[in-house]
């Protein structure tokens, strides 16, 4: 059985944080498909497409990686991949009860495809992309939260 995981989230932009977990689920599946699901209770700075591209341009050198986006439930397209994991990073604990509930809901959804949480490398612990949207909208230094593709995308939608 191959090991394919879906690593859901919206992305708005995808943070060093996000890249961490990316990167480190790369090496422990044979394939991570990072898809960006479009929350209806968010107002995305970027569009679905951008976003998309943003991943692409930030996981070009991670070759098992493949971006994706997916409207609808997330256990949905993890069974449509024939993916066995959901990878999701955990930052600090308010995080758990959050995810745990969506855990809670997709275990019972399909009980064959499991939830592994990864912690994140303490330094981004505090990161999010409200945060770093919030500090590029008011010219604030986010080099070393966001990749340079990400960092002159919100310098552009920021002029």
């Amino acid at each position: 059985m191959s090991k394919i995981a879906v690593c859901p989230g919206s992305f708005d932009p995808v943070t060093l944080g996000h890249l961490d977990i990316i990167k480190r689920g790369s090496k422990v599946f044979e394939k991570v498909y990072v898809v960006v699901l479009n929350n209806s209770s968010k107002n995305p700075l970027f569009t679905v497409d951008e976003r998309k591209e943003l991943l692409r341009e930030v996981t070009t050198e991670i070759p098992n990686v493949v971006v994706d986006s997916y409207q609808g439930l997330l256990i949905d397209y993890a069974q449509s991949i024939n993916a066995n994991a959901i990878l999701r990073g955990l930052r600090a604990v308010s995080d758990f009860e959050y995810e745990m509930q969506i855990t809670s809901m997709n275990r019972k959804l399909n009980e064959n495809i499991e939830t592994l949480f990864m912690m994140t490398n303490n330094q981004y612990s505090f990161l999010s992309s409200s945060i770093v949207k919030e500090a590029a909208k008011y010219h604030g230094n986010i080099k070393d939260l966001v990749p340079l593709a990400v960092e002159e995308a919100l310098k552009k939608k920021f002029q």
